[in-house]
C-alpha cells in the first residue's frame, strides 16, 4: 500500500500556486495522489476510452472535407475506374479522402478501426465488470450507465458505416429501413423521420451525418464523464489479495504511477490502430461502387458489432401476423420484428437488470469493493457465458452464405442448423461452464491443501513413491483465500414454523429455491482427505502416486 509520507514537488508546487489564487491545493493533492489497484483486466476499459479520444480526433479531421449530401454529381476524382459514374456527393467525398486528401486514407482507416476497437474494449470491459461482480453495491448506476454507452456505440456505429454511401453500406441501410418500418406504430414515422419520406429518400445522408457528429458522441462523451466522475467518488473495485480489504485499495498513486502508465498506454493504443490503418485494409469503398437500390451485392457482411442482427434475421422463420385481413396495415412482420428487438432486447436488458435481481435473489445489501474470481461464482459466470455464446452463433450465422460457400455446404443447412443451435448452444454453454467453475474450485482447494506440485518424485524408505509439493506464493494464497461464499437469502423459519417475510408466498417460495441454488459455497476451501497426504520434511507435502 503506498504511503504519503510526502508529497512530490511536481504535485506540491502547482498545489500552492492554485490554494493561493484559488483555494484548491487540499483538493489538488487528495486526488493527484488517489491510488489506483493494479491488474492487467483493468486496463480493458481504458482501451476503450483511448479509442474513443482517437475517434474525436480522426473525425474531426474527416468533417473537414465530408460532404453529407446525397445531390447527384458526375465524379472526376483521381480513381480512374469511376470517372464519369453518377453517384452522391457523399460517395464522391469519401474518394476524394482517400486518394486526394494528404494521409485522407490513413485517417478514414484509422477511425474505421478506431470504431471497431471502441466496441470491442467496452465489450470487453463489461465482461470483465460481469464476470468479477463489479457491478454489485454501490456501482449499480455506473453499470447501468455503461450498458447505454454500449447500446448507443451500436447506433454510432450504424451511423457512421452508412455515410459513404458506396453499395456495402447502403445494403446495410436499406436492412436498417427493412427493420424501422416493421416496427408497430412507430415504425413508419421513424423512417419518415431519417429517410424525409420513401425509401431511400435523399435526406437519410446528412440526417445520420448530423446524429453521428453531434447528437451520439455529445452523449456519448458526457456519459463517458459521468462514467469517470463516478469511478473516481466510489473509488476502483481491486482484485482480492494479500492487504486488500473492502476498506482500502492497494496499488499506486495517480501522479506519477497511473499517469505514466495510461500516458505510455494511449500511446500504444493510438499505434495499433495506425498499424492496422497502415498494413490492413478496411472498407476499400472504391471497390464497391456508388449505391442504388437497385443493385444488390453478394457476401456483403456488416461490422462484426452487428453482425448479430444479420444473424437473427437470416436464421429466423420468415412468420407474419396478419390481424385485419392481408393488407399492410393490419401485418406484424415477426421474421423483422423479433431479430430486430429480441436479441439485444435480451442482452441489454438482462445486463441492465441483473444487479438488481441478484440483489433480489441473494439478499445481499452489502458494498463490494473486492472483485471475484469468475470460478468463484459459478452461476454468474455460466449465465454471462451463455450470453456470450448466444451472440457468437447469431454473429456466426450471419455469414451463413459463406459458410455455405466455403465448405459446400447447402444454405437450408446452415438455417436449419442455426436455428438448432440458437437454444442448443447457450444451454450446453451453462451446464460446461458451471462443471468447469466447479473444478476449478476443486484444484484451488487441492492447492491450498496440498501446494503446488513441483514435478520432483520421492521414493519413502518403505517403497512409495511421492511427488513432492512446494508451499504457494503467499500473495497467490492470498489471492485465493480471498473467496467469499455467493451470499444466500435466508430462507428458513425462526423456529416457530412460519418462513421470514421474504420468502412467503408463490414469489417468495420461488425467491428461496432461486437463492439457494445461486448462492451458497459450491467447494469449500478445505483440506483434501488427510490419508491423501503424506510428510516428506522440509521439502514440502507428498502425494501418493496411485497406478
Amino acid at each position: 500500500m503506498s504511503q504519503l509520507t510526502e508529497v512530490p514537488k511536481a504535485v506540491a508546487r502547482p498545489s500552492s500556486f492554485l490554494d493561493q489564487r484559488l483555494g484548491g491545493a487540499n483538493f489538488l493533492k487528495r486526488n493527484m495522489r488517489k491510488i489506483f489497484p493494479d491488474h492487467w483486466s483493468f486496463l480493458l476499459g481504458e482501451i476503450a476510452l483511448y479509442s474513443f479520444i482517437i475517434l474525436l480526433l480522426t473525425g474531426t479531421f474527416l468533417t473537414l472535407w465530408f460532404k453529407p449530401s446525397m445531390g447527384e454529381i458526375a465524379y472526376d476524382g483521381s480513381y480512374a475506374p469511376l470517372n464519369g459514374v453518377m453517384m452522391s456527393e457523399a460517395y464522391a467525398s469519401s474518394l476524394e479522402i482517400s486518394f486526394d486528401v494528404r494521409g485522407g486514407l490513413l485517417v478514414r482507416q484509422m477511425h474505421h478501426w478506431a470504431a471497431l476497437l471502441f466496441i470491442a474494449g467496452m465489450m470487453a470491459h463489461s465482461l470483465r465488470v460481469f464476470f468479477t461482480g463489479a457491478y454489485r453495491k454501490p456501482r449499480e448506476l455506473n453499470w447501468l450507465i455503461g450498458v447505454l454507452l454500449l447500446t448507443l456505440a451500436l447506433f454510432e456505429g450504424l451511423t457512421g458505416y452508412s455515410l459513404p454511401d458506396d453499395l456495402l453500406s447502403g445494403a446495410g441501410l436499406r436492412v436498417t429501413e427493412g427493420v424501422v418500418i416493421s416496427l408497430p406504430l412507430v415504425g413508419s414515422y421513424i423512417r419518415f423521420f431519417l429517410f424525409g419520406g420513401e425509401y431511400p429518400g435523399d435526406e437519410v445522408i446528412s440526417r445520420f451525418y448530423s446524429i453521428h457528429i453531434l447528437l451520439l458522441p455529445g452523449i456519448i462523451l458526457a456519459l463517458v464523464l459521468a462514467h469517470l466522475v463516478l469511478m473516481w467518488v466510489q473509488k476502483h473495485t481491486q482484485m482480492p489479495g494479500k492487504g486488500r480489504t473492502n476498506k482500502n485499495v492497494v496499488g499506486g498513486p495517480f501522479y506519477p504511477a497511473f499517469m505514466a502508465k495510461a500516458g505510455a498506454f494511449f500511446l500504444f493504443t493510438l499505434g495499433v490502430v495506425a498499424g492496422l490503418a497502415t498494413f490492413t485494409q478496411i472498407n476499400p469503398i472504391w471497390l464497391y461502387g456508388p449505391y442504388t437500390p437497385a443493385d444488390i451485392s453478394a457476401g456483403s457482411q456488416p461490422d462484426f458489432y452487428l453482425a448479430f442482427l444479420e444473424g437473427a434475421l437470416r436464421i429466423m422463420p420468415s412468420w407474419e401476423i396478419n390481424l385485419f385481413g392481408t393488407g399492410h396495415a393490419g401485418t406484424l412482420p415477426l421474421s423483422v420484428i423479433i431479430p430486430a428487438l429480441v436479441p439485444l432486447g435480451i442482452i441489454v436488458v438482462g445486463m441492465a437488470l441483473y444487479p438488481f435481481a441478484e440483489r433480489w435473489i441473494t439478499g445481499d445489501n452489502r458494498e463490494h469493493h473486492i472483485a471475484d474470481r469468475p470460478r468463484n461464482n459459478p452461476h454468474r459466470t455460466s449465465i454471462g457465458m451463455s450470453a456470450i455464446v448466444f451472440y457468437g452463433v447469431l454473429w456466426l450465422f450471419g455469414a451463413n452464405d459463406e459458410l455455405s460457400t466455403t465448405f459446400h455446404i447447402s444454405l437450408n443447412v446452415t438455417t436449419y442448423a442455426g436455428r438448432v443451435l440458437i437454444f442448443l448452444a447457450p444451454s450446453l454453454a451453462y451446464i460446461i461452464t458451471y462443471r468447469v467453475c466447479l473444478g476449478l474450485q476443486r484444484s484451488d482447494t487441492r492447492l491450498v491443501a496440498h501446494g503446488v506440485e513441483t514435478g520432483v518424485i520421492k521414493r519413502l524408505p518403505h517403497g512409495e513413491f511421492v511427488e513432492v509439493h512446494a508451499p504457494m506464493a503467499e500473495d497467490i494464497e492470498a489471492h485465493i483465500r480471498g473467496k467469499e461464499p455467493v451470499p444466500m437469502l435466508a430462507n428458513g423459519d425462526n423456529g416457530s414454523g412460519v418462513p421470514p417475510k421474504g420468502v412467503r408466498g408463490p414469489l417468495g417460495r420461488l425467491r428461496g429455491r432461486m437463492a439457494r441454488a445461486y448462492g451458497g459455497e459450491k467447494v469449500p476451501l478445505e483440506p483434501v482427505s488427510a490419508e491423501e497426504d503424506v510428510p516428506v520434511g522440509a521439502g514440502g507435502e507428498g502425494r501418493r502416486l496411485t497406478p
